[in-house]
């Protein structure tokens, strides 16, 4: 979140200036009307011009008011190298004058603003007399660079001093922590100075800030703020709807918006986007197309109001639909209509796709290209991510050689983000090679390397890079850790790390690490222990925790159990369809179809839809979707004809349908047909039919499915990996499973 403008103070500095800049004192009319040229310029922005007339123009050089316009200049546009030669100039010209306090204030400024706080400082510590201005200018400088300490500390001599002003305010309360936010608040109430807009948007941004870093407090401390304010700019109305966004309350947030448009309050681009980006959030999944009815109603006020010129408006727009279900090809005709598109807006763009359509940011990178742009490390970093989601490394090895070529080679974090691409495509040894040819390697960088060694099942080479780990290890690599035990059944190595962790590392045990312990001990059918490990948490077990003891209490038929864990989960995430499906699973396997049809009928009466099995796989550049029973597919017939042949070559070799998982009571013959038809399978069987199109000669077949492999595709992959002869590469929604020669690279714990 931003913070808010310091435009306040810029005011307050122009104001205090124009009083005396009208005129040079006791001079000619000649020299006013070049004063007034200087003047014009440095407003303007021609500061090399307004200078250069300057120092050719005698007359102007023992003119103080002269120097504070120039110096204001350079402090408005951040010209710091022509502030301190025109600093020496001064100092040359005027060896012994004394320096006028309105200018010594103008220098400070320009200093703090520029950045060069160590000057600003030096010049305030050697003047003789010091103002209220004197003060504020250099508290400003310090908040404005994040130096909280130096900010608050001299905040606390002005004090003794003199009484500050509602700028000095402001600045130190956005600059400081929570507590000493609190104290600085307090002697504002008891100064008056509490009804200033400045100091009121302050405080709204430091208790936004203390909520959204996770430090303390909850929000109300904001909403208190903004709600006694008596007087709102639009600062105050922007920085409310930002927090609300940032606190993922979009609800909230789109409320204040009608409050303030109702109202009649003007509202401006960055209003837009903070709302935009609540309306994506807020609005999903049956309620898409109320927000795409908001979205909608946004850009025509957009567009009525030329707030469309604006790129980051435009971007923020475009995400806004893709997020609520437009198609990417109207997304993508959206962003073309806007008039500048840079590689900024660009990056933006291909952000909005990377999570939720990753084959489409590729393309849109691609355009970039076509575009003449070149991408920068940022742009990198996002397509590489999107790489991810991808079915094979094919693009992630691409993009990577435009990252050599850029020179980016030896950066870091693109290092790890190809780490984590390599590994969610199923290379592995890909990510190892990135990881061993890192010149230096952060905690980022260790944690995405076991992170894939837990994906991909290799528990003990996890636990090894853990021995050889050279940096302070944190709570993500203990996650990291638990997820690779759980994963392969190291129940003790996972009880280990869960209970030193906080002792041997200083990492205290979140909902992340025990939703993780959790799994580890249901998997191993210790489903008591788990369920006692959930009643001794410190924290509110989430939606994580229940649904890992949820899929355990399946994996082991314990119904009662599940029935708590599924009541939880659908009282945490009513719209979540897990809980409904996983308890009507328990059912059905366990023979019970009227209390399995029960729940289903829960389920259509609250409205919620069940995910459907979806995989895909890449041929030819082109990637395939394949829904379970695949009756829409354009060559079905042909996928048909073509299953049916190699299931009864399986059935040759061993293979016998688990008809137990069927989810109906209907004749065996159905229960076989149902798991014939799954999604997995058919992708495997379209995948063998365009053989000569696949990556190396066929040799790998990898397959991307949305949920968990279910038992009786598992037993097909094996087999058919044997009878092809044939590495199967699935990746489903908690892991790899890489099936060779009858095996499975999770030894059929998953």
């Amino acid at each position: 979140m931003s913070r808010p403008t310091t435009g306040g103070w810029y005011l307050f500095l122009r104001s205090f200036s124009s009083s005396i800049h009208s005129q040079l004192p006791n001079s000619t009319p000649e020299a006013n009307d070049l004063f007034n040229k200087v003047r014009v310029l440095s407003t303007g922005g021609n500061i090399k011009e307004a200078l250069s007339l300057f120092y050719s123009t005698p007359q102007l050089n023992q003119s103080q008011q002269t120097y504070a316009t120039l110096f204001h200049a350079c402090a408005r546009h951040g010209n710091l190298k022509q502030g301190q030669y025109l600093h020496q100039h001064m100092i040359s010209e005027n060896p012994k004058t004394p320096q006028d306090l309105f200018v010594t204030n103008h220098l400070i400024n320009m200093f703090a603003k520029c950045g060069d706080l160590d000057s600003a400082r030096q010049v305030f510590d050697e003047m003789d007399r010091r103002n209220v201005v004197s003060w504020t200018a250099l508290i400003s400088g310090y908040a404005q660079q994040g130096r909280s300490y130096e900010c608050f500390s001299l905040f606390s001599d002005m004090l003794v001093n003199c009484s500050p002003n509602e700028f000095a305010f402001a600045s130190v309360i956005t600059s400081c922590d929570y507590v000493c936010g609190k104290l600085v608040h307090a002697l504002a109430l008891k100064t008056g100075l509490l009804a200033s807009v400045y100091v009121g948007n302050a405080l709204i941004t430091r208790y936004s800030k203390s909520c959204e870093d996770n430090f303390v407090g909850d929000g109300s401390e904001a909403c208190r703020v903004f709600e006694s304010m008596e007087f709102r700019n639009l600062v105050s109305w922007n920085s409310m709807i930002a927090a609300f966004q940032h606190w993922k309350l979009g609800g909230r947030a789109i409320g204040i918006f009608c409050q303030m448009h109702g109202g009649g309050v003007e509202f401006d681009g960055a209003t837009l986007v903070s709302v935009l980006s609540s309306l994506s959030e807020s609005y999903d999944g049956d309620n898409a197309d109320m927000g795409l009815k908001g979205c909608f109603q946004l850009h025509c006020v957009s567009i009525k109001r030329g707030f469309m010129l604006k790129i980051e408006l435009a971007t923020a727009l475009v995400k806004a639909y893709s997020d609520l279900g437009w198609q990417v090809s109207d997304c993508y005709r959206l962003f073309m209509e806007t008039s500048s598109r840079d590689l900024v807006s660009w990056t933006g763009i291909i952000t909005a796709f990377a999570d939720r359509e990753p084959e489409s940011a590729v393309f849109l990178f691609r355009q970039l290209y076509r575009e003449g742009l070149v991408p920068d490390w940022c742009t990198f970093s996002i397509v590489l991510k999107a790489c991810a989601g991808l079915v094979t490394e094919r693009h992630a090895l691409a993009i990577y050689s435009q990252v050599v070529k850029a020179g980016f080679e030896d950066d870091r974090v693109l290092a790890n983000t190809l780490i984590h691409a390599y590994a969610r495509c199923g290379s592995i040894s890909f990510s190892k090679q990135v990881f061993d040819k890192m010149r230096s390697r952060d905690v980022v960088s260790w944690n995405s390397m076991i992170k894939a060694y837990a994906l991909h099942g290799q528990a003990k080479e996890a636990l090894h890079l853990f021995s050889e780990m050279s940096v302070r290890p944190d709570s993500t690599t203990m996650v990291a850790l638990l997820s690779a035990c759980s994963h392969s059944g190291l129940v003790k190595e996972g009880i280990h790390i869960f209970d030193s962790m906080s002792m041997n590392h200083g990492v205290s045990p979140q909902l992340d690490h025990y939703a993780c312990m959790v799994d580890i001990l249901g998997r191993a059918g210790l489903l008591l222990e788990a369920g006692e490990l959930i009643s001794r948490m410190p924290m509110k077990p989430d939606s994580v925790v229940w649904s890992a003891l949820l899929n355990s209490c399946r994996k082991h038929g314990e119904t009662q159990l599940a029935k708590l864990a599924a009541d939880k989960l659908k009282e945490l995430e009513p719209g979540n369809s897990l809980g409904y499906v996983q308890i009507s699973n328990i059912y059905c396997s366990g023979g019970s179809y009227n209390e399995a049809g029960l729940i289903r009928k829960e389920m259509n009466g609250s409205r919620v839809r069940k995910e459907p099995g979806l995989s895909w796989i890449e041929i030819e550049n082109r990637v395939h979707e394949f829904a379970s029973g695949g009756r829409r597919h354009p060559q079905r017939e042909a996928i048909y004809a073509k299953l049916y042949s190699l299931i009864g070559q399986l059935k040759g070799v061993g293979y016998v349908p688990e008809t137990s998982l069927a989810l109906q009571d209907i004749e065996e013959e159905h229960k076989q047909e149902q798991l014939y038809h799954h999604s997995e399978k058919l992708a495997l069987v379209f995948a063998l039919m365009n053989e000569g199109s696949l990556r190396c000669g066929g040799a790998v077949i990898r397959i991307v499915k949305n949920i968990r492999i279910c038992v009786d595709c598992h037993n097909f992959m094996k087999l058919a990996s044997d009878l092809l002869q044939k590495e199967i590469v699935v990746r489903d929604s908690n892991r790899f499973h890489h099936f060779k020669n009858r095996m499975c690279s999770c030894n059929d714990y998953w």
